[in-house]
């Protein structure tokens, strides 16, 4: 019973893990970033964006990942 929880929040991580990568942008800013001129209002609190927020779930959704796959695994 437990193995089965635990495979439905493993599939339910994977999916949402998926999805919170898809859903960021990418990181090219060019020849820009050399210089430091990528440094923009956005990129100063990028912690408090929608972006900021969308990378701190994926640590977690990555971690819960791993450690749910070692779990799973030894069962």
């Amino acid at each position: 019973m437990v193995k089965l929880i635990l495979s439905i929040v493993f599939v339910l991580i994977c999916i949402a893990l998926t999805v919170i990568v898809l859903l960021q942008e990418g990181k090219s800013a060019g020849l820009g970033s050399i210089g430091g001129m990528a440094e923009t209002y956005w990129g100063k609190n990028k912690g408090r964006s929608m972006e900021g927020n969308l990378e701190k779930f994926t640590k977690f959704a990555a971690f819960a990942f791993v450690i749910l796959a070692i779990v799973l695994n030894l069962l």
